[in-house]
């Protein structure tokens, strides 16, 4: 599998780079966990800050085109994404600060 950037742009109010890839796999079109591992060593970044929101594969095709959010930290994904794609990318939700709020209100 290997990946090619086609484009980024940044997006200093959300603390993200959206990224624009190619990727050109031998068989099946890879998992968006796969994808999303192997954007994040070319990008050295972790994998929980990154956020594979789309992969587009045209039948027969061996190239598929993707979208991607490369945020500064973990965090910064957890306040910004949706629980939906949050659970897709296999990134766990902040349950410590809810906690943490909710002790605050109940006070």
């Amino acid at each position: 599998m290997e990946i090619e950037i086609i484009d980024e742009d940044e997006n200093p109010m959300l603390h993200r780079t959206d990224v624009r890839f190619e990727l050109t796999h031998e068989d099946a079109t890879p998992s968006r966990l796969q994808v999303r591992d192997s954007l994040a060593a070319k990008l050295d970044k972790g994998s929980d800050e990154v956020v594979v929101r789309k992969l587009d594969t045209k039948f027969g095709m061996r190239k598929t085109v993707g979208d991607a959010k490369v945020y500064e930290s973990a965090d910064d994904a957890r306040d910004v994404e949706q629980e939906h794609m949050l659970s897709r990318n296999k990134i766990e939700p902040d349950t410590e600060g809810e906690a943490e709020e909710a002790a605050a209100d109940a006070e």
